[in-house]
């Protein structure tokens, strides 16, 4: 029990600040392009209380760090803040503009993940005491959880933001024709997990990923 709940107290910020700004992103992004829906409801925050979603913020994450821990297993970690609205017709270009609010989000996930690993370089860099080892802890947090929301998020798979890029490159019929898939995106991502297509897929990317990290900043 202990070390569960040193687990969970390693990544809260992580997940917190992951999965919210990852939503303050496209408001942000939304709003540059012409859509000022996200800012007059304050969703263009830094502020994760304005981004919380009591399921898919914390309940949903502390779920699978629990399981996982007792399993002993690696379950990949994720959630979802509330979605920040987008009024895609109130961009200046909507279905170029599209492409940069989609990207927003795994952008700032990108951000995320090489900041914690600044943290974690930082951390290994100092004489090792309680306070640099939890440092490295929650370093190492913040890269996965950043790694697997930014490759999960990139999918092509509508209502994802990969989805979304997909559509806003695709030509004008077809992208029509991938957008019908959006109602249905929730519960193929449901099956592909349940099924461990998930797994399959995006570990070998999370792996790439994590290798690129660590040559970047020499960990």
């Amino acid at each position: 029990m202990e070390n569960l709940i040193q687990t969970l107290a390693v990544y809260a910020l992580p997940v917190i600040f992951a999965i919210t700004l990852h939503e303050a992103a496209h408001g942000y992004v939304a709003r540059h392009f012409g859509d000022p829906t996200a800012w007059r409801l304050g969703r263009v925050s830094l502020n994760p209380l304005r981004h919380i979603d009591p399921v898919g913020t914390i309940l949903v994450p502390i779920l699978i760090l629990t399981v996982s821990k007792l399993a002993a297993g690696s379950g990949i970690l994720f959630g979802w803040a509330k979605p920040v609205p987008v009024d895609y017709s109130r961009l200046r270009r909507p279905k170029q503009d599209m492409l940069w609010v989609a990207a927003a989000g795994p952008g700032a996930n990108l951000a995320m993940a090489l900041g914690w690993a600044f943290l974690l370089k930082m951390a290994l860099t100092m004489p090792e005491n309680s306070y640099s080892v939890a440092m490295a802890e929650m370093g190492r947090a913040g890269i996965n959880v950043n790694a697997v929301l930014m490759l999960l998020n990139l999918l092509p798979i509508p209502p994802l933001d990969g989805g979304r890029i997909v559509v806003s490159l695709l030509p004008h019929r077809l992208a029509w024709q991938f957008s019908r898939i959006e109602p249905y995106g929730f519960v193929i991502l449901l099956t592909m997990l349940f099924m461990g297509v998930l797994n399959v897929i995006l570990h070998p990317l999370l792996g790439l990923f994590l290798m690129l990290i660590k040559t970047l900043f020499n960990l």
